[in-house]
């Protein structure tokens, strides 16, 4: 028989990762639609390119925003506002006909989304157990994997044969039954606890992240964030893509994408059960080491098998790390400025997604091998990786202030 506390927690993990999985749906299904559109539109790699930056911009802003709204309005109704935004403009994007109507579109949707994850993690982190609250915030991750493995899918099936619209209508019914559920949250209980007592304006909440207690972990935050950021979106927007570049039909690329999909599932089960065993460190570091030796790999591959398997450790080190690196995040500050520290240092994170499809997409139009545009993201990780291991403290078991 499970205790209150373990029911609460599960009942979290399902209502908030539900939210998660529409967003990483998506996200997901916007690297299979901006190749489609490519064709229906007949649109540039420099256009196809801002269409992941876009949506990269309204993160950053969202993340901003939301990220000191949920530290004066709290956690839960920051949750419900940016779910609202995304599954509006998911919903209205589908109606669109021209590429500026779709880029506006997107930058709402970026902005509900950056808001979202930041803030989830947070009340998530705030609201469960010590001893379980990097397993729980990375099985919270993995409900991402299981949004980009839907999107693979309705991708495959809907695009190719009903069109983009109707796979985006698909992604934005759902998420107004996880807005429904979020209604009956609790907010989280360390934010009820101070937010009476300690009130401070949202320029004292970002004066105190460079304060001398919290200068170390924001410069480590913020350089970490941006570099998984751009590499994240820069590789995985452009898969689709780069498939096709590599030789392969639209419909296989697609398939090839989807078996990848599949290996992000392990990749956060494992980080899941290491991130209680070894801490944090240890997840991030090697897994973003992993991240940067299979996107050299993948990026120089020339044979089938070698794409595969090395698309595959891609997809499982990197969003492994992207499990870690959401359980990590909270556990940088104490109560009253954990939802402005989580959100700057995703909105920052945010600019390197706004950077990474544009530098593809300018890196192709100029015919620079994709061998070379997989090695910049390869070191880009290895600096996130280095970073962690030079300026981060390990957290594990810690109690949150």
């Amino acid at each position: 028989m499970k205790s209150k506390k373990e029911i609460s927690s599960r009942k979290l993990l399902g209502i908030a990762g539900m939210g998660w999985m529409f967003d990483a749906l998506d996200v997901g299904m916007l690297s299979f639609i901006i190749a489609a559109l490519k064709v229906e539109w007949d649109l540039t790699p420099g256009q196809m390119g801002w269409i992941g930056s876009i949506n990269s911009i309204g993160m950053a802003v969202g993340a901003l925003i939301f990220g000191l709204m949920a530290d004066k309005i709290g956690r839960k109704h920051v949750f419900i506002i940016t779910l609202l935004l995304f599954s509006i403009g998911s919903g209205l994007s589908a109606m669109t006909t021209t590429l500026t109507a779709f880029l506006v579109l997107r930058f709402f949707i970026g902005a509900g989304l950056g808001g979202e994850l930041p803030v989830a993690s947070t009340l998530v982190s705030e609201s469960v157990p010590a001893e379980k609250r990097g397993r729980i915030v990375v099985l919270l991750e993995s409900f991402w994997a299981g949004g980009w493995l839907v999107a693979a899918i309705i991708s495959y099936f809907i695009i190719p044969k009903f069109g983009w619209q109707i796979a985006l209508i698909i992604s934005a019914v759902p998420a107004l039954y996880a807005l429904y559920l979020r209604m009956g949250l609790p907010d989280s209980p360390r934010f009820t606890a101070v937010k009476e007592k300690e009130k401070i304006s949202a320029f004292q909440s970002i004066k105190n992240l460079f304060a001398k207690n919290y200068r170390r972990q924001t410069t480590m935050l913020w350089i970490l964030w941006f570099c998984v950021v751009f590499s994240y979106y820069g590789m995985f927007l452009w898969l689709p893509s780069v498939m096709i570049m590599k030789g392969f039909s639209l419909i296989k690329s697609f398939e090839y994408v989807l078996i990848m999909t599949l290996a992000q599932l392990p990749g956060y089960f494992t980080a899941a059960w290491f991130i209680e065993k070894f801490g944090r460190k240890f997840v991030l570091v090697v897994y973003l080491t992993g991240t940067a030796i299979s996107a050299y790999f993948f990026g120089a591959a020339e044979s089938t098998a070698l794409l595969m398997v090395s698309g595959i450790l891609l997809s499982f080190f990197n969003l492994g790390a992207w499990g870690g690196l959401y359980a990590y995040t909270p556990e940088q500050y104490p109560t009253i400025i954990r939802g402005t520290g989580s959100g700057m240092a995703a909105a920052v994170g945010r600019v390197g997604g706004v950077l990474g499809p544009l530098l593809v997409g300018n890196l192709v139009a100029r015919q620079v091998s994709i061998s070379t545009i997989f090695m910049i993201f390869c070191i880009a990780v290895l600096i996130g990786a280095l970073t962690v291991f030079v300026l981060g403290k390990e957290t594990k078991n810690t109690e949150l202030v």
